[in-house]
């Protein structure tokens, strides 16, 4: 085969979010963060699994991702959907029973006219200045908004993945201020909030990044693994050059693997000459460039050629090999998933293959 296999554990990723959602009190529903299409991961497997281990609430970050995932969990799952209610959202905000969490004046006034009676969450800005309704507009509609009964109220932190900076203690304290008094549902945490301790969980908690495997959670199990097959090897001598500007020259013999897989497939340029790939537990370097479809490993040190190369694995996490590129593991994964990658799922009452 001759594109890559993504390897994902649903397993791991439900058992990830029970462990989250462990670490609430009994008053703390634990929802699931299913973006950008599960991380990367398939929206639907991914939701599926988690709806499985318990969760109930979804969220989306745009209507179309709601739409997949009102297709993938039926009826009865609630789906929240991050950016609002766009101009243009309506008719499947209605149709599919979506939960728009407003984030301004004007997309409460587009609720509220064209979908009256029907659910919808507020997000206020507690101080990331992102989304969500300042403390003055909130103060302007916050009479309107309750009397019509929210389903959520929330807000996001900056810098949760920091538990010691200012930031978190900040916008708590501004969420409070914002919302203390009110009925309807309070949600502050994500994954980074959940490990800040439970005065930051109140009613709703959105683990996203710790359900895949990623920091801040580093007790999470690995839900992903990424294999690449090898296309062909060949012997370099002293001297000679690999890939695109010379960027790297073998300064002995060299035996070198050229491996299927690039930046077409979300590995990203910046791992050039940086990355490590793994035959089974040992390590064998990425040199040269990344290109678009292929990347080149020294394998002089193995006994054999392999037929293919672990980029994720149990000897790399996703934010390991997010460092090598000097980013984190959200993109990471999400590049991923733009990829040719065949899926590959275990786990969950699911064993296939996409």
């Amino acid at each position: 085969m001759g594109s890559g296999t993504l390897q994902i554990d649903l397993d791991a990723l439900a058992s990830n979010w029970r462990a989250l959602a462990a670490m609430t009190g009994p008053r703390t529903e634990a929802g699931a963060v299913v973006k950008a299409d599960g991380y990367g991961l398939g929206a639907a497997q991914v939701a599926h699994a988690l709806a499985q281990a318990g969760a109930r609430k979804f969220f989306a970050a745009v209507a179309q991702e709601g739409a997949a995932l009102r297709a993938a969990l039926g009826p009865d799952a609630e789906i929240y959907v991050f950016s609002g209610h766009m101009a243009g959202d309506t008719e499947a905000i209605s149709e599919l029973s979506l939960i728009p969490m407003l984030n301004s004046i004007e997309q409460m006034t587009r609720q509220f006219e064209a979908l009256p009676g029907q659910p919808f969450g507020i997000q206020l800005d507690s101080g990331m200045n992102r989304l969500g309704l300042e403390p003055a507009e909130w103060g302007a509609a916050r009479e309107i908004a309750l009397g019509l009964g929210p389903r959520l109220v929330a807000s996001h932190l900056a810098c949760a993945d920091e538990p010691e900076h200012p930031m978190n203690r900040q916008q708590l304290d501004t969420f409070r201020k914002m919302t203390d008094g009110i009925e309807a549902p309070r949600s502050l945490a994500a994954t980074g909030g959940i490990l800040l301790g439970e005065e930051y969980h109140f009613d709703v908690v959105r683990p996203g990044i710790g359900l895949y495997g990623g920091l801040p959670f580093a007790e999470a199990r690995p839900v992903v693994r990424l294999s690449l097959p090898v296309i062909q090897c060949r012997d370099l001598v002293e001297g000679e050059s690999v890939g695109y500007g010379n960027s790297w020259t073998a300064e002995g013999p060299v035996r070198l693997a050229t491996v299927s897989g690039g930046y077409g497939d979300g590995l990203l340029r910046a791992l050039s000459n940086e990355a490590m790939l793994f035959s089974g537990e040992v390590p064998c370097p990425l040199v040269g460039r990344v290109s678009m479809d292929l990347i080149t490993v020294d394998v002089t040190h193995l006994d054999r050629d392999p037929e293919h190369l672990d980029i994720l694995c149990p000897s790399q996490s996703v934010d390991e090999l997010a460092t090598g590129a000097g980013t984190i593991g959200y993109e990471i994964l999400t590049s991923l998933g733009n990829g040719r990658y065949r899926r590959s799922y275990e786990g969950g009452g699911l064993i296939s293959a996409t």
